[in-house]
């Protein structure tokens, strides 16, 4: 059963008109398997300045959709993270439909447990409350200079460096910055 702030979560989609009819919530994961709009992922990636040589990972990547558009529009490699081991298949089989998987893989994992230090890029749709948990393993794995997207959800205080708004929905950009000693 989904907890009391992950409902908040839920409802906030709702309002947002970010939670399709055929979103699903399943139990043990942190958020419901909602797919991002193709025009919200390539603004996404636009915003990212990928291209080729960038390396995209997207955590929590459901069917692939971010990692395969990656790899197929902006020539870049792509690393799909989720712990849901049919989203891993359909991911597989939409980067086998679109003749990208010399350029893509995807884990089954936690995002929380995942090795992202090679990402140049890293794309969220998370919840609020997960990229605030997300955060300090993002500052602490990622190189500075390595850029952070989220679909319609922030970081708290973490202010980003840039933003923008595809139809109704908000995407937000912050990059890494260099430690401070």
């Amino acid at each position: 059963m989904p907890t009391r702030r992950k409902l908040v979560g839920v409802f906030c989609l709702l309002a947002l008109g970010g939670l399709p009819l055929a979103a699903q919530w399943e139990e043990g994961y942190d958020v419901p398997f909602v797919p991002t709009p193709q025009e919200v992922v390539e603004a996404m990636l636009k915003l990212a300045n990928v291209k080729p040589g960038d390396v995209v990972y997207d955590l929590g990547c459901g069917d692939g959709r971010i990692v395969v558009t990656a790899a197929q529009k902006f020539g870049a490699r792509g690393v799909g993270i989720d712990i849901n081991p049919e989203r891993i298949r359909e991911s597989n089989e939409n980067a086998k439909n679109a003749g990208v998987t010399d350029q893509v893989q995807f884990i089954e994992k936690s995002f929380f447990d995942a090795e992202i230090k090679d990402a140049t890029v890293v794309t969220l749709y998370l919840l609020s409350d997960v990229n605030l948990r997300l955060k300090p393993k993002l500052l602490k794995e990622l190189k500075p200079g390595s850029r952070i997207v989220s679909h319609s959800f922030d970081m708290g205080d973490w202010k980003p460096d840039k933003e923008l708004t595809v139809n109704h929905r908000k995407v937000y950009l912050w990059i890494v910055p260099k430690p401070t000693d």
